[in-house]
Parts: C-alpha cells; sequence; structure tokens
C-alpha cells in the first residue's frame, strides 16, 4: 500500500468560474500529472483542492470538477474521491477542500468533517481592535477530514486528511492589514496569535479525535497526513505525535503516533522553499500498526521552488510550491512476520 499526500496549492480552472480548456489550467495538468503518477498511491490525502460551479447552461451542485480533470487519464481515473462539503449541502466547498482519493478496492465506510466539533471555540477578548464588542469566537478556519477505508477483510485504515491554519496573522478590525500593511507590532502579534490559536487548537482536536480510536480499538491502523503548516519540532506536530517524552506516561505508548518522515535523509527532508530556507510543512504520521509494516518514505522535492520570492507568481511556477510525500507499508509482510 502507497499513500500520499500533496498540498496541489489552489487546484482551479482560471478566471471566477472557468473551465478546463483555458489554457493556464491546461498547463498545470501538463505538469501535475506526471507528478501524480510518479507518486504510484493506493491513497493520496490532497489538500487545497478547490471546488466548480456546474458547466454553463447545467443546473448542479458545485463539484470537484478541476480535479475530476486532473486525474483524468491517469492511473486515479476511476479513484474514489472523499472530500469535504459545504455544511448541510450537496455542494463541496468553493475553496481549498480536502480530498482522500482511494482505489475502488478500498470500501469507503465512513467520512466525518471535524471543525469545532470535539472541542468549542475559545471565547477571547482582543486588545488591539476597535471593535465595540472585543469578545471572539476563535474558530478553526478548516474542518480536518476523516475516511474510513477497508480493503478485504483487513481491519480498517483510519485516515485523517489535515490542512491547519497558516502562520499568516489573522486580520484584526481597526489594526489590518490593509494594501499589506499593520497599524501597529501589536496588532501584528495578535493577529499572529489567533492564527497560532486555530492551528493548535485544530491539532488538539485531531489528537482528541486520534484518540477516541484508541479508545474503540486495541491495535488500529491510524494515518495522518496533511499541510500541518508547522515544522517537525511545533505543537501541531508534538500535539498529534504524543510521545511518551511530552506524556511521561510509559502506559500511553501504544498511542503514540510516528512519522516517516524521519526515514529521509535530513538533506532531503523538506516540502517547501521560503525565503531560501527548507521547511517540512507536510507530514504523515502514522500508528504503531501502520509502523510495524512501514517499508519507506519518499518527497520528490527535486522540482519544488520558493514561492515567497519576487514575482514568483502561480502562472510561472504552475505545479505547486508544496512537494508531495509518499510512504509505503506492506501489510502482508506485517502479518507473515506475526505468524512467524
Amino acid at each position: 500500500m502507497r499513500v500520499a499526500t500533496f498540498n496541489v496549492e489552489n487546484l482551479d480552472f482560471s478566471g471566477p468560474e472557468g473551465d478546463e480548456s483555458d489554457s493556464a489550467f491546461q498547463e498545470r495538468v501538463r505538469i501535475l500529472r506526471p507528478m501524480l503518477e510518479r507518486l504510484r498511491a493506493d491513497i493520496i490525502c490532497f489538500q487545497e483542492v478547490h471546488g466548480q460551479a456546474a458547466p454553463e447552461g447545467q443546473i448542479g451542485a458545485r463539484s470537484l470538477r478541476a480535479l475530476r480533470v486532473l486525474l483524468r487519464e491517469t492511473r486515479y481515473a476511476d479513484f474514489v474521491l472523499s472530500s469535504t462539503t459545504l455544511k448541510g449541502r450537496a455542494d463541496v466547498e468553493r475553496y481549498r477542500n480536502l480530498v482522500v482519493a482511494s482505489h475502488p478496492e478500498y470500501v469507503v465506510e465512513e467520512v466525518r468533517e471535524l471543525q469545532n466539533t470535539l472541542v468549542n471555540p475559545p471565547r477571547y477578548s482582543l486588545v488591539t481592535s476597535n471593535r465595540d464588542d472585543p469578545l471572539i469566537d476563535v474558530k478553526w478556519e478548516r474542518p480536518s477530514l476523516y475516511v474510513r477505508l477497508r480493503l478485504g477483510q483487513n481491519d480498517a485504515l483510519h485516515v485523517l486528511n489535515v490542512h491547519f491554519k497558516s502562520k499568516n496573522p489573522t486580520p484584526v478590525a481597526g489594526q489590518g492589514p490593509e494594501n499589506y500593511q499593520w497599524r501597529s507590532p501589536s496588532g501584528w502579534a495578535e493577529g499572529y496569535f489567533l492564527s497560532s490559536m486555530k492551528r493548535v487548537g485544530a491539532a488538539l482536536e485531531t489528537r482528541l479525535f486520534i484518540d477516541g480510536i484508541f479508545d474503540a480499538e486495541t491495535d488500529p491502523k491510524i494515518l495522518v497526513c496533511g499541510d500541518f503548516n508547522a515544522e517537525p519540532d511545533e505543537v501541531p506536530v508534538m500535539a498529534i505525535r504524543g510521545r511518551t517524552e511530552e506524556t511521561g506516561n510509559p502506559e500511553l505508548n501504544r498511542r503514540v503516533m510516528h512519522p516517516v518522515a524521519l526515514s529521509i535523509a535530513d538533506s532531503r527532508r523538506f516540502t517547501l522553499y521560503h525565503h531560501g530556507a527548507r521547511n517540512l510543512l507536510d507530514h504523515m504520521v502514522v500508528s504503531r500498526r501502520l509502523m510495524a509494516s512501514f517499508r519507506g518514505a519518499e518527497i520528490h522535492n527535486e522540482m519544488v521552488h520558493d514561492e515567497s520570492v519576487a514575482f514568483a507568481t502561480d502562472d510561472k511556477y504552475p505545479e505547486s510550491d508544496h512537494a508531495p510525500m509518499v510512504g509505503a507499508f506492506d501489510e502482508a509482510a506485517y502479518e507473515v512476520d506475526l505468524e512467524t
């Protein structure tokens, strides 16, 4: 089993409501398809997949038209797509959907979204804002996507696809940003603090869900992957891992989650460039059961570009500013090892 995670960076037709024939989108397809084929994945967790309205003259829900065009004529053409949706409607979100694309041999048993589902939005009193009422609810900006898959008679595979809040500061009324400028350093700092709350809060909610799976199963197969917008030693990643070094409780050892990227040489362990620095913001973290069958990981970062430099526009770099990561697991070998 090969599982990949890939932030495809605003996958969409060009223009407000374009179509697949526009040249900019076709160039993205030309670049992205070989990258996807190289993954040879059975399951792909996509982030930043935009949803498109029904074609002109047709009536229907907003759907993942751009992604389906991208996957057309690839090994993933008939994969099942499980995604985040517009709450209470059949439509997907307009922007930044999470999608789990799975081989049709995997039965999709459950799809669920987590967004302030297990953690109530914290109440926070703004200190730099000019709002009459400074109290706000700090809600996560994006849900996390849970998909339970099963291959044949095997145990269920619990997949969590995440895209936590970026480090860009959250706007603060009266402080900005306006024209990319903040009114004060304190306003910028408070916006940064709000973004940190959203990012860490979503990670906490994901960890709570993981512990719920451990409560229900003795040795579950859990895989969390996506764009954490955090380095390996930052709180969102460490919260998901739940290392014994942090909890101090050896009875929780079986609940520890393990990052597969540790098997990759440090010189290759990055998924994004920012101002010339290498960053590992995309992660794949798995339970002990999956780690026992882990065979290797790759980050396909040979062509990743630095989109933080001047004039690095999307039309100049149509692939993505994130590199995909793929992990290989051999459950059959794991079962043989147990028998012997």
